[in-house]
């Protein structure tokens, strides 16, 4: 079997042209042969900054680029058919596709109501600061430029539980609706982090979730993808997701879903996996800040302790790893941008481990124009090595707090496999580690092309592996490092 490999396949500043989905359908072939074989699409539906929209700011989920809405048919990424079309193209070249899911929020609604409100802290939503007033809230969505098509469900403020602007005073709160209270099951951050933007959903309301899972069922029969990515999962019902990923899985069974969860504390996102039934995995947000902690501690991010406290550590079969994304950017709200000289290290961790399901940031493979950052160069050999030699029986040797490694031993399966990974965020030096026997008296090059001269693994599988100061090095049979040399 072939690792997986996904791939984020945007980042937020792509251009405003709607060229995105032609653009991804015309490197569907080149991304497999690279070795992507799953991508994680940015959201289809229009926004309310229509064709400006990044697709957070989720205006109406049933137009996926056919209506004229929000000043434009198309959205940033382009039409319905580009979209779908894209979709076809990269699943016919064996990329799975998952498809953004907002659930939490409406924006850019069509009309105001007259609201009854109790006001919150917003360092504390259980906290009142306020007695019940009226506010005039966005709440009314009629989708006029749709008319109807595919659902007659128009939105309302008896579809939200509470909103972030008065439009009558001018003003922005924590607004909680009359007669509704915040999700009890979800993140405590700010007292309690049910409330994050827009309109917020109201998932205890019956008319929501039957809504919600008539939209999923349409959108699956429509796009016919293999996954869900589904946004800030911390801020809906933990009840609310696990029984809306059932409902879409009574179409597909092996329907792949994973969360994106901001919370930097391990047992938050165990506690949601407990929840949830285990019934998705969710991104690995406390090792993306253990990779920044370690590119920016001066070579004092003791890596014997890299996978402590992460999801990869305490459950790896949930985890999916990353090394950025879109949120972690220069200029997002969540910025937390890995410098550039530990992104190689960072990737040949995610890439090369066996545990989780690494995936790779657009912005690093193709770079990101608007903040003038290269691509990683050394990223499409990695995802080759993991593609072709990272299999078999892992061995760790996470033992020093500024020297550490892993070993692959290979397997029947692929060729040549079996390769031995070394990095340090300090001075070089050497690792001696266990491979495998059935490397014995086998030479070893370094992929990564930083040592010229050859290691022999030993006759008890053993051998000492050098790296380079503030690097990684990729150790794996001549001929691996052969077709490295040739093809990168």
């Amino acid at each position: 079997m072939t690792n997986q490999t996904m791939m984020q396949g945007f980042e937020w500043y792509l251009p405003e042209n709607g060229l995105h989905w032609k653009r991804l359908e015309a490197q569907a072939a080149a991304l497999r042969n690279a070795g992507v074989n799953m991508i994680w699409l940015p959201p289809a539906y229009k926004g309310a900054g229509g064709p400006a929209s990044v697709g957070y700011d989720v205006y109406d989920m049933y137009d996926l680029g056919e209506f004229d809405q929000k000043g434009a048919v198309r959205t940033k990424y382009g039409t319905k058919a580009e979209y779908l079309s894209a979709v076809r193209a990269l699943q016919q070249n064996g990329i799975a596709v998952l498809c953004d899911v907002v659930l939490n929020h409406r924006m850019g609604a069509d009309g105001t109501e007259q609201v009854t409100v109790t006001e919150g802290l917003s360092s504390n939503r259980n906290q009142d600061i306020s007695g019940k007033r009226q506010i005039t809230a966005w709440t009314k969505f009629n989708f006029p430029g749709r008319a109807g098509k595919y659902s007659g469900f128009c939105w309302n403020a008896s579809h939200f539980s509470g909103t972030d602007w008065d439009e009558g005073a001018r003003r922005n709160g924590i607004f909680r609706f009359d007669g509704k209270c915040w999700n009890r099951e979800t993140d405590a951050e700010n007292g309690n982090y049910d409330y994050l933007m827009g309109a917020d959903l109201d998932t205890d309301s019956p008319a929501v979730i039957r809504e919600t899972r008539d939209w999923g069922s349409w959108y699956q029969d429509t796009v016919q993808m293999d996954g869900f990515r589904m946004d800030a999962v911390k801020h809906i019902s933990f009840d609310f997701c696990r029984d809306w990923i059932a409902a879409m899985r009574e179409k597909k069974p092996d329907l792949f879903v994973v969360g994106e969860y901001w919370g930097k504390e391990l047992h938050t996102l165990t506690h949601y996996l407990d929840v949830a039934r285990h019934s998705l995995s969710l991104f690995d947000v406390p090792l993306h800040f253990h990779f920044l902690q370690a590119a920016t501690s001066n070579g004092n991010f003791d890596l014997a302790r890299l996978f402590d406290g992460t999801l990869t550590g305490a459950a790896p079969a949930h985890s999916v790893t990353f090394v950025d994304n879109h949120d972690t950017q220069p200029g997002q709200a969540l910025s937390s941008f890995i410098p550039a000289w530990f992104k190689p290290i960072a990737y040949a961790i995610i890439l090369l481990r066996d545990a989780g399901i690494p995936c790779v940031f657009y912005g690093d493979y193709y770079g990101i124009p608007h903040d003038g950052i290269a691509p990683v160069a050394q990223l499409p050999k990695l995802m080759k090595l993991r593609e072709r030699y990272a299999y078999g029986t892992e061995h760790l040797f996470f033992d020093d707090g500024s020297l550490v490694g892993f070993t692959r031993e290979g397997d029947a399966e692929h060729p040549d496999s079996g390769i031995a990974v070394v990095l340090t965020d300090s001075c070089g030096g050497s690792k001696r580690m266990y491979i495998g026997e059935r490397f014995a008296g086998r030479r070893m090059a370094d992929t990564l092309g930083n040592f010229p001269a050859t290691v022999t693994v030993s006759a008890d599988g053993w051998g000492d592996f050098p790296v380079k100061g503030g690097s990684v090095s990729v150790w794996a049979a001549e001929a691996a490092s052969e077709f490295c040399y040739l093809n990168f």
